[in-house]
């Protein structure tokens, strides 16, 4: 679990974030609706900055996004040599050399890696477009509440680039192989209807309930033991790369560590 302590929110509003606390239940909010939330390598980075500091009493993460869009994806400016000010263009990234370049997209990729981590679930509560790295920042997270009018689009290829904000494996592991080319190779919007259909999305609500859905499952989520919880979102994670019997293995030696901790005091005393 990341360690202890708390972003600095000046910064972060400064970029277009905003990140909350209230008890167990963290909020990281996109906060550009003027711009529809588009992001830039700099919310990626502030995204790693709250994996790494998040507080340890923690356990459920929800991203969502201010206003009409959860996050029309890479901010078009970075696309220009003079790309968003202070933070900030691919050209400026196309001259770096191989170990820099590579080391720059790890850290983005920090951003969307550490919201699968054992010990927090994370809910992505979508509305209106997530598009490219908006799509992908949705695929990152365990869950994802989608209001009616969300719209999905991996649109990288069609802007000559590739997803690389860690949203590949989960796309496919969601919807298959097939299906996964389909959507990022046509760039085409997959609807809210469609996402719950093909298991994009756990939950399909109207728009003015998305918030109340969120919360509710947020609350639900609590109600398991948190030891129990990271154990069982470990043994789901390796479930899809293990055979039946690795698997049931794996299911004993966490099942051990589980029973141990909670009645070993109780043999003991009697």
């Amino acid at each position: 679990m990341p360690g202890a302590g708390a972003p600095e929110s000046e910064r972060f509003a400064e970029i277009g974030l905003r990140f909350e606390v209230d008890g167990e239940i963290a909020t990281i909010t996109l906060d550009r609706p003027e711009r529809r939330n588009a992001q830039t390598f700099a919310t990626w980075s502030a995204l790693a900055e709250i994996g790494r500091t998040l507080p340890e009493q923690v356990r459920v993460v929800v991203v969502r996004g201010e206003g009409p869009s959860f996050s029309a994806g890479i901010d078009l400016r970075m696309f220009t040599p003079e790309g968003v000010p202070g933070q900030g263009s691919f050209a400026a990234e196309a001259v770096l050399d191989d170990e820099t370049f590579e080391r720059h997209v790890k850290e983005f990729q920090q951003g969307f890696l550490w919201l699968r981590d054992p010990g927090i679930v994370s809910v992505a509560a979508v509305q209106g477009h997530a598009i490219g790295a908006g799509f992908q920042l949705a695929l990152a997270c365990d869950l994802r509440i989608l209001a009616e009018d969300a719209k999905l689009c991996m649109k990288e290829p069609a802007l000559g680039l590739v997803p690389d904000l860690t949203g590949t494996k989960p796309l496919v592991d969601l919807v298959g192989l097939s299906r996964a080319v389909e959507i990022c190779l046509t760039a085409r919007v997959v609807d809210a209807g469609e996402a719950a259909r093909i298991g994009l999305a756990e939950r399909v609500v109207p728009a003015g309930e998305l918030r109340a859905a969120t919360r509710e499952l947020a609350t639900a989520l609590l109600a398991t033991d948190r030891a129990a919880a990271a154990a069982t979102k470990r043994l789901l994670q390796q479930a899809a790369h293990h055979t039946i019997e690795e698997q049931a293995a794996a299911e004993r030696a966490a099942q051990a560590v589980r029973v141990r901790a909670l009645f070993r005091g109780a043999v003991d005393g009697g």
